[in-house]
């Protein structure tokens, strides 16, 4: 930490650093830089022997850190910002007194938090030339010299304009292939041969035809930007062009794309998508809408809408009792024989069609399904709301509309078979309420349930089992016909009048006429 900021600290491998008046010379030409693709030189500590470089700090690292992160997706307008970035700092360096850098190579570019590539390590001449020269130096730090500084006796202590766009090209190459500089393995035949870091810089500094370049695939980059490439490695220094050059070129080949940093270009996507926020959001919330009428819609399929709504409110629907409602039952006589007559398929097939008309016909009315189970189909009317008397007549005619309805009914595998409904039905008091937390079921409990249950059991077929207590309520309407069936024992109930529902008078009574 520096004056409250962090900052970088580099070592010099240095035994006596001589501050002559060049060397002061060098820091106040360094500290003077100032670009925003350059990194910051704070300055020098000269305490012996903790000699040191001070420079800004860069959070997210060097380019080769990052390039090496295969799970960091890098697109091609990322390399192209990244590129730029690299380009704007070392056209500034060589437009500057520095005249050019003599270090760069993809660990001496870092990357700031906005994901700006900055330069680094550059300047400080007379410095460097003090560095103790047997140092042992890791050869591959060397794969980013130009081939005509390698031949020198020390080559770290050389530099270039020319040798800086030989370090552009290496670090290009990185960027394309995201891969190091020199394959440090060749294939010859089946087998793979390691090469050596020396090995590598030998064959670079013999300048053989064609050099001994890093490889890069012909659909790994666009045929301009190798053609950049190759000129800017060229064995010859004179046929390197300027970075002003490479900077025009560079902008045909994006055509303008990488005129903006990463950020920057993020952002200006992000502005782009805030224009269009309002629109997505719209869109999405009428999928959104249309969705949740489909789960209502469903819900609502499974559980009376009244207590639908009550669970999606999020209150526990207690249970409540009901002076009155009217049940109804009913099942398909010799539904075991065609059961045992057909395939399973064929059974299933046979009972969605059944219960996709029973459907179609009880939306016609004030009635809630309760269940099916087989062929048994129950049906209830006075709830969960309540609906005064008229639940009697609601189960009366949608008893007649389904004998009708099962009349009219053809069986997909026997078409020659007619079906015969047996029905039951009966009023009086009853308890529901919702049973279970998991597929929770809207059930019915009371001997009125299970009255109705046994109406429809002894029952006859093609016709309307009506109980004494139903009766008396359809007597109200004064439209409902009904004849005697006598007494009858049922089990656990002993003997009571029942019925049988014949029809319902749909002809207009007419009011007396006044003298």
């Amino acid at each position: 930490m520096y004056k409250g900021n962090k900052v970088v600290v580099k070592p010099l491998r240095v035994s006596k650093l001589n501050l002559s008046r060049q060397v002061m010379v060098e820091l106040k030409q360094v500290r003077e830089l100032t670009h925003e693709n350059l990194v910051r030189f704070i300055g020098m500590c000269v305490d012996e022997p903790n000699y040191a470089l001070l420079t800004e700090h860069c959070i997210r690292g060097s380019l080769r850190d990052m390039l090496e992160k295969d799970a960091m997706n890098i697109d091609w307008t990322f390399r192209y910002s990244m590129v730029n970035d690299i380009l704007e700092g070392m056209k500034y360096i060589h437009d500057s007194s520095l005249e050019f850098h003599g270090r760069l190579k993809s660990t001496n570019c870092v990357i700031d938090g906005r994901f700006m590539v900055k330069i680094t390590d550059y300047g400080l001449k007379y410095v460097h030339e003090q560095i103790d020269l047997d140092t042992e130096i890791n050869p591959r730090s060397l794969f980013w010299m130009a081939p005509e500084h390698l031949r020198e006796p020390f080559p770290t202590k050389t530099g270039s304009k020319k040798g800086d766009i030989y370090s552009f090209a290496i670090i290009l190459q990185e960027i394309i292939t995201r891969s190091g500089p020199f394959r440090l393995e060749e294939r010859h035949g089946t087998n793979k041969v390691v090469i050596e870091p020396e090995e590598i810089l030998n064959r670079v500094k013999m300048g053989t035809t064609p050099p001994y370049r890093p490889e890069i695939a012909n659909d790994e980059c666009s045929a301009e930007l190798m053609d950049l490439v190759r000129a800017c490695w060229s064995e010859l220094p004179g046929c390197r062009p300027s970075f002003a050059d490479i900077k025009v070129q560079f902008k045909k080949i994006t055509k303008g794309a990488s005129n903006q940093n990463f950020l920057d270009n993020l952002l200006a996507r992000m502005e782009q998508y805030a224009n269009n926020l309002e629109q997505l959001v719209e869109e999405k919330s009428k999928s959104l809408i249309e969705e949740k009428k489909k789960t209502d819609e469903l819900l609502c399929q499974l559980l009376p809408r009244f207590v639908a709504e009550e669970l999606k409110k999020g209150n526990h629907v207690r249970p409540e009792a009901f002076e009155c409602v009217t049940i109804f039952f009913s099942d398909i006589v010799g539904f075991t024989a065609l059961s045992a007559e057909s395939t399973p398929m064929e059974v299933v097939d046979f009972l969605n069609d059944l219960y996709t008309c029973f459907d179609s016909t009880i939306e016609n009315y004030d009635v809630y399904k309760v269940e099916t189970i087989g062929d048994a189909y129950m049906v209830v009317s006075g709830l969960p709301v309540k609906n005064g008397n008229e639940h009697a007549r609601e189960i009366a005619r949608l008893s007649l509309d389904l004998l009708v309805a099962i009349g009219n009914f053809k069986i997909r595998h026997r078409p020659e078979r007619k079906l015969k409904l047996r029905i039951g039905i009966h009023s009086g008091p009853c308890v529901a309420g919702v049973v279970g937390l998991r597929m929770p079921r809207y059930c019915l409990f009371g001997d009125t349930v299970n009255t109705a249950s046994r109406m429809e059991s002894n029952g006859e077929a093609l016709k309307i089992h009506v109980s004494h207590e139903t009766k008396t309520i359809l007597d109200i309407f004064g439209k409902f016909r009904l004849s005697a069936r006598g007494d009858i024992e049922l089990k656990g109930k002993g003997f009571m009048r029942t019925y049988w529902l014949e029809g319902e008078d749909t002809t207009p009574q007419k009011e007396p006429i006044s003298e």
